[in-house]
């Protein structure tokens, strides 16, 4: 695996240029109220279904989690952009040695309360109109390893246009559990009932 070196300059000149490049892209990108538990790093499980994803949950961690921001990479992608380890990315292979060693690492980021990683459980890209998450049990052999305090978040994105030529990114935010008190079958049932809650709360949203 390749870790990160996140650098506080690079985090925050990306940050600038995501507000940025979201600004011009969309319409808005409106995350619902959420409160984090106190005294708790975040493990933020995303659905995965575009090329933002990555951009608008650091925009989610950074301006309403108030958390470092971490992502866990595909190897082949992170090699095709390293250059954002300098902003906390590192990589992970699958089916290989470095996998453990991944999963580790990403246990001691976890284990400082300020930290969020994000993590796209699904493993590749689904539609957005997708009605269930398959979660990979990696996910669960992480959650295994933190040692201190650790709060699961979904964060569910889901997009609309209504009566705009750019898009609306509506990010609902699920609080899962506690990663030490979780069974694999437990965050499975969990993550997928709070897609089906942002599924009929998306019905809903104001324009």
């Amino acid at each position: 695996m390749v870790p990160s070196r996140k650098k506080k300059f690079w985090s925050k000149l990306y940050i600038t240029y995501v507000r940025w490049w979201i600004s011009r892209n969309f319409k808005e990108l409106n995350v619902q109220p959420f409160e984090p538990r106190p005294g708790h790093s975040i493990l933020l499980l995303s659905n995965h279904f575009s090329w933002w994803d990555g951009f608008i949950a650091n925009w989610t961690a950074v301006f309403n989690l108030k958390k470092q921001y971490y992502v866990m990479m595909q190897q082949d992608q992170f090699d095709q952009r390293s250059y954002l380890r300098y902003i906390g990315a590192y990589s992970i292979q699958k089916g290989s040695r470095a996998m453990l060693e991944s999963l580790t690492y990403s246990a001691g980021i976890l284990d400082q309360p300020d930290n969020l990683i994000v993590i796209f459980p699904q493993g590749e890209l689904f539609s957005n109109h997708e009605t269930h998450i398959h979660v990979e049990k990696g996910v669960y052999k992480l959650m295994q390893q933190v040692k201190g305090p650790c709060q699961v978040v979904y964060h569910c994105i889901l997009i609309d246009y209504f009566e705009s030529l750019k898009p609306r990114a509506y990010i609902h935010l699920f609080d899962l559990g506690v990663a030490t008190e979780l069974t694999f079958e437990q965050l499975k049932e969990n993550i997928n009932a709070a897609h089906q809650q942002a599924l009929k709360n998306q019905i809903n949203m104001e324009h």
